[in-house]
């Protein structure tokens, strides 16, 4: 706040009346006893000049010397009150403190200019008169235009001198002012900065712990769905054929190990940090990190992850638990990228699991085309024999296969359909586009 512009708020953060502190109470009150007493000291020389008694300009003088202590307050009328006594030859530190006020206060540029010309104009003209009153006595008077240089010079500089001076006030101020905003400001955006940043940490984490359940999903779910239709399967031919039983036992470790290995894999990517304990981020940014890097450059996983040449063993798998698979491919071998590829493998590992846990026993047929910027996968299962439906259709569904399924094939920009069959089978399709080179 300029000096001015101070509040008329008493007691609020130490402002008095419209003063902003206390101690600028004292220094208006000691300028405005300064001032009286420089018009006082000046009272007598006018009441001889102009014929009237001292007591009642001594006491003009005192009003119109204390007038500054209203400078805060009201800076025009300290700057009219100095322009009246100018004739009087008085209040110099009047002008000069009114000036520098009203320059720092918030008054239009077009007052300040005609005040200060006002006050120019009459002290330029009182002081050549008295100039020329003193010439008058003196037996070798100074030449005309020295007396006009000197009136002059005073008479601008001591108006002239506390605007410049208020100016650069004013415009220090505003500059500070304006750095403040802006330091407000940049504060704000970094506020706002912050929570978006903890905006995205969260969508991350939200987003990495669904990636995680749907792998985690793809890889138990039918590994294990396996698992317990070869089980069962064990225990149905155990009396009957032990070394069928054996290598269905072999088959379900085998299994078992696979889906460990699976599950090492994705929890040692979560896992890995080489920094100290100490130098570990958040949670939060960790799962961040992952995302990002997902993002920018293809994970591990995605390297070394399943591919479109495994669908053959993956249906050979279904095909030793008794079920009836029929495995077709169209179109010439071709690579695709490495997120395509995973996701048509996921897509028919789900789907055959979904076979084994509710149309345990019905032909499944598995059909693969490979196409020049796109792959498409179907499969499609007819009904399950009713009384031979088997071990596995009695596995427990968490209702996430189809879910994930879309998940995945959307996320790349691809097509997904599912529903039943007109026979009473189910189908599932997808097609992915291969946006990307092919690796």
């Amino acid at each position: 706040m300029n000096d001015a512009g101070a509040g008329a708020v008493e007691g609020k953060g130490g402002a008095v009346l419209w003063w902003p502190r206390r101690r600028s109470v004292v220094l208006d009150v000691c300028l405005a006893v300064v001032s009286a007493l420089e018009c006082v000291l000046m009272a007598p020389s006018f009441a001889a000049t102009v014929g009237l008694p001292v007591a009642p300009v001594a006491v003009a003088a005192v009003l119109g010397g204390s007038v500054l202590v209203l400078r805060r307050r009201w800076p025009i009328a300290v700057v009219l009150v100095a322009v009246a006594l100018l004739p009087a030859q008085m209040g110099l530190l009047l002008v000069v403190v009114g000036l520098y006020t009203l320059t720092v206060a918030d008054v239009p540029r077009r007052v300040i200019a005609l005040l200060t010309a006002m006050l120019s104009f009459g002290g330029c003209l009182v002081l050549y008169l008295a100039v020329l009153e003193e010439q008058s006595r003196v037996e070798q008077p100074l030449p005309t235009w020295f007396a006009l240089l000197i009136v002059l010079t005073f008479g601008v500089v001591h108006v002239v001198a506390p605007v410049l001076v208020g100016m650069y006030v004013r415009a220090r101020r505003r500059l500070v002012e304006s750095l403040r905003e802006r330091a407000d400001g940049l504060e704000r955006e970094l506020s706002l900065l912050a929570e978006r940043a903890e905006e995205r940490a969260e969508w991350a984490r939200r987003e990495e712990r669904t990636r995680i359940a749907r792998d985690m999903h793809d890889v138990v779910a039918h590994r294990v769905s396996l698992m317990v239709v070869h089980s069962a399967a064990i225990q149905a031919v155990a009396p009957k054929d032990p070394e069928k039983a054996a290598r269905n036992a072999a088959l379900v470790g085998e299994m078992g190990r696979q889906a460990l290995t699976e599950l090492r894999t994705m929890l040692g990517v979560l896992r890995t940090d080489d920094r100290p304990e100490a130098e570990r981020p958040d949670p939060a940014l960790r799962l961040a990190e992952i995302a990002s890097a997902r993002t920018a450059a293809p994970a591990e996983e995605d390297r070394d992850g399943p591919r479109l040449a495994g669908l053959a063993d993956l249906v050979g798998q279904s095909r030793q638990t008794g079920m009836a698979v029929d495995f077709q491919e169209e179109g010439e071998r071709r690579r695709y990228t490495a997120p395509v590829e995973r996701t048509v493998y996921r897509v028919v590992q789900e789907a055959l699991t979904n076979v084994h846990k509710h149309a345990g026993g019905a032909t499944t047929l598995v059909r693969l085309a490979r196409r020049e910027e796109e792959v498409a996968v179907l499969v499609q299962n007819d009904p399950p024999p009713g009384a031979e439906a088997g071990p596995g259709a009695s596995l427990p569904s968490g209702g996430n296969g189809l879910l994930g399924m879309r998940e995945r094939v959307t996320a790349l920009g691809g097509g997904f359909v599912s529903g039943p069959t007109d026979r009473g089978g189910f189908r599932v399709s997808a097609v992915i586009p291969d946006r990307e080179e092919a690796a």
